[in-house]
C-alpha cells in the first residue's frame, strides 16, 4: 500500500469517526434534565475550549500553540465567529425543534456555500450544481412548513437555518483563506461561545449527572469530533469529506429515534429526504467527474 492509499484511508476513516461522534449530539442533549440553553452552551463550551486548547499544547506545545491563533488574522475570527454562533444556535434549537430538522437542514450546507460564493463573489455554478441547490432549497422549505403548521416551533427551524449559514460562511471564508488553521479558530469559537453563555445564563449550577452529560457533549462530541475531522480532512479530497459527512444527518436523527423514541413528522421526512438525495447525487456527480486522480 502507498503512503498516499494509506493517508488517504486513515483520513476517510478520521473524517467518518468525526461523523459518528458529532451524531450523538442530539441523544446526550435529550439526556440533560438541565432546562437553561445557556447553562447548556456554558458547560459545553467550556469543556470543548478546554479539551481542544489541551490537544493543540500536547502536540504543538505553547509556542507553536500561540503561534497559531497569532497568525489566523481576521479570516479566522470570523471563522471563529461562526462557530461560536453554529454550537450556540445547535444547543438553543434542538431545545425547540427535532434533531432530524437540526440536522438534516445542515446537511444542505455544500450547496449553501456554493450559492454563497456565487452571489457574493461571482464563482461559476454548473448547472448540476443549480438544480442541486433548487432540490436543497425545497426541500428545506418543505421542513420549515411544518413549523408553519404549529407542529414545531418556528424558532427552532429558523435556528437551524442559521446553522447552516454561519458554517456555510465558515466555508467560504476558509475557501477564500486557506491559511486559516481550523483548529485554533474553532477553539477561539467555542472560547466566544463560552464568554456570551456566561452573560446570558441565569446560574451555573448543574447536577453531577449532567456535568458528566456536558462534559461528553463538549469535549467529546464537539472537541474530539472537530479534532478527528481536521486531522482527516487534509488528508483526503473535499467532495470525498463532504460525502463520508453525509453519514452524521442519517445517523444523528436515527440514535435518537432509536434511544428517546423521538420520531420525525412526515414533512421532516419528505423534505430531509429531498435535502439528502440532492447533497448525494450532488456529490456523487461532483467526485466522479474530478476523480481521485484530479486531486
Amino acid at each position: 500500500m502507498t503512503a498516499r492509499v494509506h493517508d488517504q484511508r486513515n483520513g476517510a476513516l478520521l473524517v467518518l469517526g468525526s461523523a459518528a461522534v458529532w451524531s450523538f449530539g442530539g441523544v446526550i442533549a435529550r439526556f440533560l434534565s438541565a432546562t437553561d440553553s445557556w447553562v447548556v452552551v456554558f458547560w459545553r463550551s467550556l469543556f470543548a475550549t478546554i479539551f481542544l486548547l489541551c490537544f493543540m499544547l500536547g502536540r504543538e506545545g505553547l509556542h507553536r500553540t500561540r503561534d497559531r491563533f497569532i497568525s489566523m488574522g481576521w479570516a479566522g475570527v470570523g471563522v471563529g465567529m461562526c462557530f461560536a454562533v453554529c454550537s450556540s444556535a445547535f444547543v438553543v434549537a434542538l431545545a425547540h425543534t427535532t434533531v432530524a430538522n437540526v440536522m438534516l437542514i445542515q446537511a444542505g450546507v455544500p450547496l449553501i456555500a456554493a450559492l454563497m460564493t456565487f452571489l457574493l463573489f461571482g464563482e461559476r455554478v454548473g448547472a448540476s450544481t443549480w438544480a442541486a441547490i433548487a432540490a436543497v432549497l425545497a426541500g428545506v422549505g418543505i421542513m420549515v412548513s411544518a413549523s408553519l403548521g404549529g407542529q414545531v416551533s418556528p424558532l427552532g427551524d429558523g435556528l437551524a437555518l442559521v446553522i447552516a449559514i454561519a458554517i456555510a460562511t465558515a466555508l467560504v471564508i476558509t475557501r477564500r483563506h486557506s491559511e486559516v488553521q481550523m483548529m485554533p479558530a474553532v477553539c477561539l469559537g467555542t472560547l466566544i461561545a463560552g464568554i456570551l453563555a456566561a452573560v446570558m445564563a441565569p446560574g451555573y449550577e448543574v447536577n453531577v449527572r449532567d456535568g458528566l452529560l456536558l462534559f461528553m457533549f463538549g469535549a467529546l462530541n464537539l472537541g474530539l469530533g472537530m479534532v478527528l475531522f481536521v486531522s482527516g480532512a487534509r488528508l483526503i479530497p473535499s467532495a470525498l469529506a463532504a460525502l463520508i459527512g453525509v453519514a452524521e444527518p442519517i445517523l444523528g436523527p436515527m440514535w435518537v429515534w432509536l434511544i428517546h423514541s423521538e420520531v420525525p413528522g412526515s414533512r421532516t421526512l419528505v423534505g430531509g429526504s429531498v435535502v439528502f438525495f440532492a447533497l448525494l447525487a450532488h456529490l456523487g456527480w461532483q467526485f466522479r467527474q474530478r476523480g481521485q486522480g484530479a486531486y
